[in-house]
């Protein structure tokens, strides 16, 4: 098996940056790819004016694009939040506001994955606190996302780029699934295992594939050291994703890398090699 033999996306909120919002589905679809996934992409706010998300479907809708990922409203992001479901206060108000606008938008361009970022640990804020709070969150988005017949994603993130961020172990990421799935009993929370934030924890990403690829609703790849392309860093990617597919893996492999010095059209050379 080679790199074609996977269902590669394009994510939109860390290539084709250089351009709107609103062009870079086009943009994904003049590169040769028929799927996308985004981060929330409205950072300032969890409920955006219908007339924005009319646009962003009519974008994708006309570029014959399929988002296949989208996360809950996350805080600033980039910047430095890392989601906002176990953030007391405002930042979990506007994670649950947010939870039936970003549902029902999946629903409407047919996207069957939504991610859950779960927040920073907050300076003089019990873990237990926060992570009560973070488990009420995700039995409320993962039942909105069953209601759009979409899998809730659970993801973890890497310690040196996110020290605040408690989920930063593969374990420690599939605990939360379990929990969320015994609490709603709907088993549509699943673990979003990103091979680059994996390898920066210094795991074995072939242990984690062979342990949890069960459990994987959602896979993303950048190479390790500099998140850029595959092939601009030491991680044998092809050789994991052909341990994913044999492990029974059939879904997205969403490209969230950075594409360097030249423009995001250029950054796919990798595939054709």
């Amino acid at each position: 098996m080679g790199y074609t033999d996977h269902r590669f996306d394009v994510n939109l909120s860390i290539l084709f940056t250089e351009l709107p919002l609103l062009e870079r589905p086009a943009a994904a679809a003049a590169a040769g790819f028929k799927a996308v996934e985004l981060w929330w992409p409205w950072i300032e706010t969890p409920t955006p004016d219908q007339a924005e998300l009319d646009a962003l479907k009519k974008a994708l809708d006309e570029a014959g694009t399929q988002l296949v990922g989208l996360n809950f409203y996350a805080g600033q992001l980039p910047g430095p939040d890392r989601g906002a479901l176990s953030v007391p206060g405002e930042e979990s108000d506007r994670f649950r506001a947010n939870i039936d606008v970003a549902a029902d938008f999946a629903a409407s361009v047919g996207c069957k994955a939504l991610n859950a970022l779960y927040g920073n640990r907050v300076d003089g804020v019990d873990p237990e606190v926060q992570d009560k709070l973070a488990l009420e969150n995700l039995v409320v988005a993962a039942r909105a996302a069953d209601r759009v017949g979409a899998i809730l994603l659970i993801e973890t993130l890497n310690k040196p780029e996110s020290p605040r961020y408690p989920l930063v172990s593969a374990p420690a990421g599939i605990a939360v699934v379990d929990k969320v799935n015994e609490a709603t009993g709907l088993g549509n929370a699943k673990f979003l295992l990103d091979i680059y934030h994996l390898s920066m924890n210094g795991e074995n990403v072939s242990d984690v594939i062979a342990e949890y690829a069960g459990k994987t609703g959602h896979v993303q790849i950048a190479d390790n050291p500099g998140r850029g392309a595959p092939g601009t860093g030491d991680l044998p990617l092809e050789e994991l994703l052909n341990q994913l597919k044999n492990a029974g893996y059939d879904g997205w492999v969403g490209l969230e890398y950075k594409p360097g010095d030249r423009p995001s059209a250029e950054a796919f050379g990798w595939l054709s090699n």
